[in-house]
């Protein structure tokens, strides 16, 4: 049986590491049943006649892995992106047969959005992100008010005027942003999921920018349908500024304590934390879906340019093989990082290189109506969109905590010279991320992979093949990123301490999590958390247990058995009676209808288990 039957045989009989391979694919509907066979026979196609042979074979063998091989580089596909949905609205856009002109009202420019959304997510296959879509979707909340008044100077008593016109332009509000919501969650993309889109927002001050970040809230608390299930998207990611937002004095204070009950309800909003991600970045900005982040970029007059900026993929280096290869050798592990690192210099660079085979025509929507900024016409070519570093590659890894478990034990990081060592990795890969940057004129940055599937292949084929090592291979998953051990019982504070410096080298994609019990009477405790955070991490996700049994009514975290989720409390299994709600790497996912596996329940929901409340 050759490659791709041997897959398609899996995917027919449901291969739980094929057809869970993203946790937020029902694998049960057809559309993602045709995109999981045509991903097959992409990656099979890629792997055997168009990878450099070495590359193919390195990720094969496990010393690398070239995500989404199922999209790219069978086609030449861009991975992630910021939307530039600004211009968009203001300009006008195109989409099939349709020339969209610009909304007149919020509710209108709220369906645009959500067209640009799908459009977008099916022309890439990454994550993609509106940002300050407070401050965005607020200019058309005034063709709202302008309105109103309008009408209330005919029919409305003077002294009740302004009543009348906030009543009525929150109303529109709450009413947009539910819409918003509704049709997110309800959008399939041609890849058979619903779009991975991210909204930040918080930063906006003005009365209309402030009424829309409280309905972004609201709206997620309130949940979703009749049961109120918990919305997987957009994800929502909230950024807290000092004299905005932090602080009891700051205007916008209340709405930091409302994002603080939906994160104890519905897990998000995440939080940005201003002046950090500045000092990591360079500028602000959200991240481009789930973690990845760019660099600052100025344009030709100077001014920094974020939205219209996008992602060419990730090649995710496998760092514990390199630590149990080396049997101990420092020296060792050093020349085999090396061997490795140039390995994946070729498999970037492919990827760079099957990007410039992409024609404006391929992706109308990001490359001639403005999602990507510039408007090109059919012959030009969208290699002017990536190059002067305008765009970002990303060099991925995994697993500094079992690498350097090999070397220092399993209890290394209370150690300077182990941590030292994990640092000196990442200073390593930035080393060369400066010198194929300056290269190539793409921007290469350090990535700290969302390591999903990953986080038990690797260890699965290094099992494989060493055999169980003690607290590396043995556990059935590898560490994601330069997460603390998800096995230790820390406090957040420790737990933020500890990571606080690795963003600064790998500052191409990163995010830090804390976990909890559950807090919904105890906001105080987070907001000590995020507090404490401020000027530690940029990037900031609260997981805490939401799942719910709608056959009892028990609220907190499900056990897991081979046949799925279970609630503790009256044994309810039951999928269409459960509400189950995981975090998995940047996005929440429902996995209740999908068994679990191993490693990947680890990587997500092993700190809920272990981590200590804040005090």
């Amino acid at each position: 049986m050759n490659q791709i039957e041997e897959a398609l045989t899996g995917l027919i009989a449901k291969d739980p590491t094929i057809v869970n391979e993203n946790a937020n694919k029902d694998s049960d509907t057809f559309s993602t049943m045709r995109d999981l066979t045509a991903g097959i026979v992409s990656k099979s196609y890629a792997l055997n006649y168009l990878l450099p042979k070495h590359v193919a074979q390195a990720h094969q063998n496990g010393d690398i892995h070239f995500h989404d091989l199922d999209y790219h580089p069978f086609q030449p596909l861009t991975n992630c992106c910021l939307i530039d949905a600004q211009d968009m609205l203001q300009d006008g856009f195109n989409i099939g047969n349709a020339n969209v002109t610009s909304p007149k009202s919020i509710q209108t420019a709220s369906a645009q959005l959500v067209q640009i959304i799908a459009n977008v997510s099916s022309s890439q296959y990454g994550g993609c992100t509106v940002d300050r879509v407070d401050e965005l979707l607020s200019t058309y909340a005034k063709y709202n008010e302008q309105r109103h008044r309008q009408v209330a100077k005919q029919f409305v008593k003077e002294t009740e005027i302004e009543l009348y016109v906030e009543q009525q332009v929150t109303q529109d509000i709450n009413d947009a942003i539910e819409s918003l919501e509704y049709e997110i969650n309800t959008l399939y993309t041609s890849n058979g999921q619903t779009p991975f889109v991210t909204l930040g927002f918080g930063l906006g001050t003005d009365e209309l920018s402030r009424k829309i970040q409280q309905a972004i809230l609201h709206t997620r608390i309130k949940g979703l349908g009749k049961d109120r299930t918990t919305a997987i998207f957009p994800k929502l990611v909230f950024s807290i500024k000092k004299g905005v937002n932090f602080s009891a004095q700051d205007p916008n204070y209340d709405i930091k304590q409302l994002a603080l009950e939906c994160a104890t309800k519905r897990m998000y909003p995440d939080i940005l934390n201003y002046d950090t991600l500045v000092d990591i970045l360079g500028d602000f900005k959200a991240p481009m879906g789930c973690r990845s982040f760019l660099p600052s970029w100025k344009d030709d007059k100077g001014q920094f340019e974020n939205s219209g900026r996008c992602n060419l993929g990730v090649v995710t280096l496998n760092i514990p093989r390199i630590a149990i290869e080396s049997q101990g050798d420092m020296t060792r592990f050093w020349e085999i990082f090396y061997e490795r690192m140039e390995v994946l210099h070729d498999a970037l660079l492919y990827r760079i290189k099957r990007l410039k085979d992409a024609v404006p025509n391929n992706a109308p929507i990001l490359y001639k109506s403005g999602a990507f900024k510039y408007k090109l016409s059919e012959d030009d070519s969208v290699s002017r969109l990536f190059e002067n570093q305008r765009a970002t590659i990303s060099m991925g890894y995994i697993g500094l905590y079992e690498a350097a478990t090999v070397f220092y034990g399993p209890d290394w990081e209370t150690s300077k010279e182990a941590k030292d060592f994990t640092l000196e990795i990442l200073k390593e890969m930035k080393r060369y991320q400066l010198m194929w940057t300056s290269r190539y004129d793409v921007w290469f940055s350090v990535y700290s992979t969302p390591s999903e599937s990953l986080t038990d292949r690797f260890c699965r084929l290094d099992q494989q093949r060493f055999g169980d090592i003690p607290d590396i291979t043995d556990k059935g998953y590898y560490q994601n990123s330069f997460h603390y051990d998800v096995r230790k019982d820390v406090t957040p504070f420790e737990k933020l301490d500890f990571e606080k410096e690795y963003p600064y080298y790998a500052s191409g994609g990163f995010i830090h999590y804390c976990e909890y019990p559950k807090l919904n009477h105890n906001l105080k405790a987070l907001e000590a958390v995020w507090d404490y955070s401020y000027d530690k991490v940029g990037y900031l996700g609260t997981n805490i247990p939401i799942d719910h049994c709608y056959e009892c009514g028990f609220d907190g975290d499900f056990d897991t058995t081979a046949q799925g989720y279970q609630c503790p409390h009256c044994g309810n299994h039951n999928p269409k009676t459960v509400d189950v709600v995981k975090r998995t790497c940047g996005y929440l996912g429902n996995p209740v209808q999908r068994p679990v596996i191993k490693g990947r329940y680890q990587e997500m929901c092993a700190r809920v288990k272990h981590m200590k409340a804040p005090k």
